[in-house]
């Protein structure tokens, strides 16, 4: 199966307490797509400017990431600069430059309308449906979306929602969305405004999916150090999308626990280095390993009867 992300390909600029990057490779595409590219052929549709390094393109070329919808445009690419504290689970902005993600207006090529899994990422939610206006059928479309656009687009957000079969978001951003402090509430109400099935993110916490019926809960895997949060969460949502493109027989509630652990193990592997330069160079036996160590920190036995 091959999978489709429309989001951000962009020039990041990082400082954490551990040191500073300048025009790094970032964007919620290409976290994205390159978590994915480990699983299944991704497909990107995104806008970059006629300063956009070609070894980067190159790089995404390398993981297989079919490029036809990434077109370069007069103008410079889109850049953000942002600075991590110690806590390293929250960014503070110092800089954005839209450039020329900010007439980004998203035209798939025809062989990407067929496509059966859809990302959107982390755009106007007018744009969003203007994706799914391209789209023909598809097996499965997930959304991402941020406090800005629940805030400022609101309407144009829900109309997307109702169209979406799951929906990305962080705890914050669930009780925005929402209305409601309890995340459980949170979800709950997010289910009826459309989706399917929900998954809160809830940083160095883990991740908890929710549909009508049923609670999983999947924690962050526990690293002893943690460099650079940029990403994660697209490189949680691309393991995540991966991992469910590659079941032949459809979306399952197993399927879905194995995607749940998948997102967290490509995440875990993001955080450890700047920008993209640990999943360069991750190996599948790697990812395989870390799945495994997920297992063995999630198992035990059955109570059995209590007994005073």
């Amino acid at each position: 199966m091959t999978l489709l992300v429309v989001g951000s390909v962009a020039l990041d600029s990082l400082e954490t307490p551990f040191g500073q990057k300048e025009d790094v490779l970032g964007g919620s595409a290409t976290y994205f797509s390159t978590s994915a590219s480990f699983f299944v052929p991704a497909r990107v549709v995104a806008v970059v400017g006629e300063d956009f390094p070609e070894a980067h393109l190159s790089f995404l070329k390398g993981r297989g990431i079919d490029l036809e919808g990434l077109t370069r445009q007069p103008g410079r690419t889109f850049r953000w600069k942002g600075r991590y504290g110690y806590e390293l689970n929250e960014a503070t902005t110092l800089d954005t430059q839209l450039n020329v993600f900010q007439t980004f207006s998203p035209d798939l090529p025809a062989a990407y309308r067929d496509t059966p899994y859809v990302f959107l990422g982390n755009i106007h939610p007018e744009l969003q449906s203007r994706v799914l206006d391209q789209v023909r059928s598809p097996k499965l479309v997930a959304a991402d979306t941020m406090n800005f656009w629940i805030k400022g687009s609101r309407e144009a957000l829900l109309k997307t929602l109702e169209r979406v079969n799951l929906l990305f978001v962080n705890d914050a951003e669930a009780r925005q969305l929402a209305g409601e402090h309890n995340v459980v509430k949170a979800a709950r109400a997010i289910l009826r405004m459309g989706p399917e099935r929900v998954v809160i993110k809830r940083g160095e916490y883990g991740a908890l999916l929710f549909d009508k019926e049923h609670v999983f809960a999947c924690p962050a895997f526990p690293l002893a150090e943690v460099f650079d949060p940029t990403g994660a969460g697209d490189t949680f949502a691309g393991g995540f999308m991966g991992m469910l493109a590659t079941s032949a027989v459809g979306v399952d509630s197993s399927m879905l626990r194995r995607a749940m652990v998948m997102g967290s193990v490509m995440a875990s592997f993001t955080v450890e280095k700047f920008s993209l330069e640990r999943l360069r160079e991750v190996t599948r036996p790697e990812i395989q390993a870390r799945f495994a160590e997920f297992r063995t920190l999630t198992h035990f036995d059955d109570l059995g009867p209590l007994e005073r």
